[in-house]
C-alpha cells in the first residue's frame, strides 16, 4: 500500500493508494497499470475501475492464512458484495467457494461457470422458485434460516428425490461494533435460529429427523466493518459451547463451523482493520482450543470474506461538472454519478477519501463538498475534503467503492447504471457494459389505451 501526503489542511490524515494504484509520470492516477484519464476516455464516466490483482492478492491472504492453520476450512466469496460473473471466476480460479443471497446471484454465478458444488445458498426468505432453481443446479449447501424454510427445502428436495446439505444459521447473542444496520448477531435480528432461547437446539432435533436433509453444522454471523477479533472469538466459543450440547443431549456431532464474514477495511484514516491472517488465526485459535477442551472433533472451518476481499480494490472515476460556492459556507462541486452509484453515504453516512486524479501532483489547497446529481438535497458523497481547484472536466476517483457499491446501486431519476472495468499488468477489460437510456426503458409497457391519440381537430 503506498501512502502520500495530499497537502492537506489542519493536520488531516494522509492518503492512501492501495494495491497496484500509483501516480505515472503526468501527474495522473495509475490503477493496474492504467491511466484513468484514458479509461475515462475510453469506457465514460462514472465508472467502476476494479484492480483484479488487489482481489486476487486478498482472496490468497485467506487462503494462505488457513492452509497454514491445518485445519480443513473453505473461504466463500460473500458474492452481495459485488457480484458479476467476472468477479465470480475469479473466485472460481483462486479455488474459493461462493456466498449466494439470490437466485438473481446464483443465476449468475452458474452462467458463469462457477462449480455449482461450491455454492452456498443464504437468505433469509428463500422462495420455491429460487430452492427448485438452487436443488436443480446440486448447489453444495443451504444455509437454513428459520423453520418455514426447513420444512420447505426438505418437502421441496424430496420432490426432487434429492438428498441436501445443509448449516443452520443461528443468532449467537454477539454484538460487533458496527453500524446498527449492518450488525446481524444479536438475538433481536430477522437472520437465523435464536441460540440463547432455544429455537436454534430445536432446529437441529427436526433438522435431524428430516429425511431429506444433510445437517453439516452451524452459521453465524455477527455483523461487517469489524475491526477487532473478540467478537469472532466469542462466536467461535459459542458456537462450541452449542455442538457440545447438541452432541450430549442428541448425540450429533457437528461437522462444520461457519463464522461468517465482517472483516472490515479501511476507507478513510480513523478505520484500523487488521490483516486476513489476524482474523483466520483468532478464529482457528479459538475453534481449535473450545473444541478440544471437549474432546470434540475439530470442525472444518468456513468463512465468508465479501467486502474485505473487493471493497479497496474497488474505485469510482467521475467527470465534475458545476460548482456552487456559498462564500463563508461551502463549496459544493457536482460530480456526473452519486446516490445511483454509490448509495451508501446517504444510507449509512459512509465516508469516502478521493482525488483529483487527473492531478495528482497539485497542492489540495481548497476544502470542497462533492455532490451527486441526483435530485434530492441528501446525494452528497463526501462532506469537505480538500482538493486542488476543481474545474469542471477533472476527474474524480472516490477510493474503496468495490464492495456495496455496484451491487446497491439503482435507476434513481432513470439515470443508467455505469460500466465495470478489471484492469490488469496494463490491460482493461469491460466486464459490465454502461446501461443506456434504451436499456432503462427496455421493460417498460405502454397499453394501446394510454398511446397518445390524435388531438381533437376544431
Amino acid at each position: 500500500m503506498l501512502q502520500i501526503q495530499m497537502n492537506q489542511r489542519k493536520g488531516r490524515s494522509l492518503m492512501h493508494l492501495h494495491g497496484t494504484s500509483r501516480i505515472n509520470a503526468e501527474g495522473r492516477l495509475e490503477i493496474g497499470g492504467c491511466d484513468v484519464q484514458l479509461l475515462a476516455a475510453e469506457f465514460g464516466t462514472p465508472l467502476y475501475i476494479v484492480d483484479e490483482a488487489l482481489v486476487r492478492q486478498r482472496m490468497r491472504e485467506y487462503m494462505d492464512a488457513f492452509r497454514a492453520t491445518g485445519i480443513p476450512f473453505q473461504v466463500a466469496y460473500a458474492s452481495k458484495a459485488f457480484c458479476t460473473m467476472a468477479i465470480c471466476a475469479v473466485a472460481e480460479q483462486e479455488g474459493l467457494s461462493l456466498d449466494v443471497v439470490s437466485g438473481g446471484e446464483l443465476h449468475t454465478a452458474l452462467k458463469a461457470g462457477f462449480p455449482a458444488k461450491r455454492i452456498h445458498f443464504h437468505g433469509n426468505n428463500k422462495t420455491p422458485e429460487e430452492i427448485l432453481l438452487a436443488l436443480d443446479a446440486e448447489i453444495g449447501c443451504f444455509v437454513v434460516d428459520n423453520f418455514v424454510e426447513l420444512d420447505l427445502l426438505d418437502a421441496l428436495a424430496g420432490e426432487r428425490g434429492k438428498r441436501v446439505n445443509i448449516l443452520l444459521r443461528i443468532t449467537p447473542g454477539v454484538e460487533a461494533h458496527t453500524h446498527d444496520y449492518i450488525s446481524t448477531g444479536q438475538q433481536d435480528s430477522k437472520f437465523g435460529f435464536d441460540l440463547a432461547g432455544g429455537a436454534a437446539f430445536e432446529a437441529v432435533k427436526r433438522a435431524s429427523g428430516k429425511p431429506n436433509l444433510e445437517l453439516l453444522g452451524i452459521h453465524s454471523h455477527i455483523g461487517s466493518q469489524i475491526f477487532e477479533v473478540e467478537g469472532f472469538r466469542l462466536a467461535a466459543a459459542k458456537a462450541a459451547e452449542f455442538a457440545i450440547k447438541v452432541r450430549d443431549e442428541l448425540g450429533i456431532l457437528l461437522r462444520v463451523i461457519n463464522l461468517g464474514g465482517g472483516f472490515g477495511i479501511r476507507y478513510t484514516a480513523e478505520d484500523k482493520p487488521l490483516p486476513a491472517a489476524a482474523y483466520v488465526n483468532a478464529i482457528a485459535d479459538a475453534v481449535r482450543t473450545n473444541f478440544t477442551a471437549a474432546q470434540y472433533p475439530i470442525p472444518e472451518i468456513w468463512i465468508e470474506p465479501g467486502r474485505s476481499i473487493v471493497g479497496d480494490a474497488g474505485t469510482t472515476l467521475y467527470t465534475v461538472g458545476t460548482t456552487k460556492d456559498i462564500p463563508g459556507i461551502r463549496k459544493y462541486v457536482a460530480v456526473d454519478g452519486g446516490m445511483t452509484d454509490n448509495p451508501r453515504p446517504a444510507l449509512y453516512g459512509s465516508k469516502y477519501e478521493a482525488v483529483l486524479a487527473n492531478r495528482m501532483n497539485e497542492p489540495a489547497t481548497d476544502t470542497v463538498s462533492i455532490a451527486g446529481k441526483c435530485c434530492e438535497s441528501g446525494d452528497m458523497l463526501i462532506w469537505d475534503i480538500d482538493l486542488p481547484p476543481v474545474k469542471p472536466g477533472d476527474l474524480l476517483a472516490v477510493f474503496c467503492t468495490g464492495a456495496y457499491n455496484y451491487a446497491m446501486s439503482s435507476n434513481y431519476n432513470r439515470i443508467p447504471r455505469p460500466a465495470v472495468v478489471f484492469v490488469r499488468d496494463g490491460q482493461a477489460s469491460l466486464v459490465v457494459r454502461r446501461e443506456t437510456y434504451e436499456d432503462i426503458v427496455g421493460n417498460d409497457l405502454l397499453p394501446e389505451r394510454l398511446k397518445a391519440a390524435p388531438a381533437a381537430k376544431n
